[in-house]
């Protein structure tokens, strides 16, 4: 073993750091690239929801240059789920999403794996916190409701922006439209103070 790890050795301490340096550099920017692809791909192709947003506990106000963001689906009866075994401490769960008569989605029921959906229903993906699937004997099942996360708990303002939107938000006058994916990958397209466009996430 000690014969095949010193050429491989000598041949590392061979290449130029400055070529090193470079293959990290295009490394990181193409990760970056890709990342900003996959948004892009979520904003373009996802389908269009409506969601509320709630008030958040005042502790946990606007960090740096960012609002926190819940939604009435941040909280969702387990259903079916409840006292079931979850895969992890935080399992990956499936919320079908359908419009109210004002055109806002609600959390119509949750599943562990992807469900077939009839639009304008849609699958949203989220995983579950707070420990909500560590609940029963073992700690791995499903509690009967479940704090779920979907990654449109952020949403990053223009530096001193954001009061006016924590303040919308908590009087619950402040709604996001998400793009949605078949996956279930989702981001936030804009936000929508009293039914009026005031960001939105440029499509490039």
């Amino acid at each position: 073993m000690n014969g095949m790890i010193a050429p491989l050795i000598a041949f590392w301490r061979r290449i130029p750091k400055a070529l090193l340096f470079g293959a990290a550099i295009l490394i990181q920017c193409a990760l970056l690239v890709l990342m900003v692809a996959d948004r892009m791909q979520i904003l373009r192709e996802g389908v269009e929801v409506t969601l509320q947003t709630q008030p958040v506990d005042p502790r946990d106000l606007l960090r740096g240059d960012y609002v926190v963001l819940s939604y009435d689906i941040s909280q969702v009866p387990a259903g079916a789920l409840a006292g079931k075994p979850a895969n992890a401490r935080h399992p990956d769960v499936f919320v079908k999403l359908a419009p109210r008569t004002d055109g806002v989605y609600q959390a119509v029921s949750v599943h562990a794996e992807p469900v077939k959906v009839t639009a304008p229903e849609v699958l949203i993906r989220g995983r579950v916190g707070n420990y909500g699937g560590s609940c029963g004997d073992d700690r791995r099942r499903f509690c009967d409701k479940l704090p779920i996360k979907y990654g449109l708990e952020k949403y990053f303002v223009p530096e001193g922006e954001g009061k006016k939107l924590e303040d919308a938000r908590n009087q619950q006058k402040l709604r996001i439209v998400a793009a949605v994916l078949p996956s279930g990958r989702a981001a936030i397209k804009r936000l929508l103070l009293e039914g009026e466009k005031v960001y939105e996430e440029p499509l490039y």
